[in-house]
């Protein structure tokens, strides 16, 4: 039996992949650290009660700096008052992945 919370916090994770996966440049959520959910995991994801680390791939030429100030932009307001991380795990050719596939569903 699921609880209110336990779908909350499932809900609250796809939130934060999904602003994730729609900043220019990031082709995927990478990495072996992962947000365990009830029948799936979400790779990339970490988040701990202070912090909530991101680690993606972005497409080659991508300009890091500016892709990762994008990616803790779109997920602070997701983070409930956590401080937000970004790894840059590995880049990508341009048309390398699609980033829905790899949200990790």
């Amino acid at each position: 039996m699921r609880t209110v919370a336990a779908e909350d916090f499932a809900a609250g994770v796809d939130a934060i992949a999904d602003a994730v996966l729609a900043v220019p440049g990031v082709t995927g959520l990478h990495g072996s650290v992962a947000v365990l959910l009830p029948g799936r995991r979400v790779p990339g994801l970490r988040l701990g009660d202070t912090d909530c680390e991101v680690h993606v791939t972005v497409a080659w030429g991508t300009d890091i700096p500016a892709a990762a100030d994008a990616i803790r932009a779109a997920v602070a307001p997701l983070a409930e008052d956590r401080a937000v991380s970004v790894v840059i795990e590995d880049i990508a050719a341009a048309d390398d992945a699609d980033p829905a596939a790899n949200k990790g569903d």
